[in-house]
């Protein structure tokens, strides 16, 4: 959405926040339905053993050939310090657009919500799916 910004952190000014606000309002690109090297991405990038910092992760599908590679990949990445604390909470919001089609031989939308529940579970985050695309 702002590549200038790759590979850092935005920041958090009010005038940052109105531009955010505008470009999702007008965004509609499709990408890779898989947030996985995203996730990858970001922990090799923003983790410091010094630091904790937080991801949040918001779609709609999960086309990845094994969920349990995922956990194990993350686990790998992201592993737990002496006090079984891991210094990168995972958070997730899925939506649900994808639920009705079976995209890739099944409910690509299921998976995800299922990806997502356990990535959080297990890195100290909370997964909210909504159910609903009407209020």
């Amino acid at each position: 959405m702002f590549s200038r910004y790759s590979g850092k952190w935005i920041p958090d000014t009010n005038a940052r926040r109105k531009a955010i606000l505008e470009r999702l309002r007008s965004w509609n690109v499709f990408s890779n339905p898989s947030p996985v090297e995203g996730i990858e991405v970001a922990i090799r990038t923003f983790w410091r053993a010094d630091r904790r910092i937080s991801l949040y992760v918001f779609g709609d599908e999960f086309t990845g050939d094994s969920i349990d590679r995922v956990l194990r990949t993350v686990d790998r990445l992201h592993r737990p310090d002496e006090t079984g604390e891991r210094k990168v909470r995972i958070h997730a919001i899925g939506f649900p657009t994808i639920f009705s089609q079976a995209r890739f031989g099944e409910n690509t939308g299921v998976r995800f919500a299922t990806l997502m529940r356990l990535l959080c579970e297990r890195n100290g985050g909370a997964f909210v799916a909504l159910n609903s695309l009407t209020p």
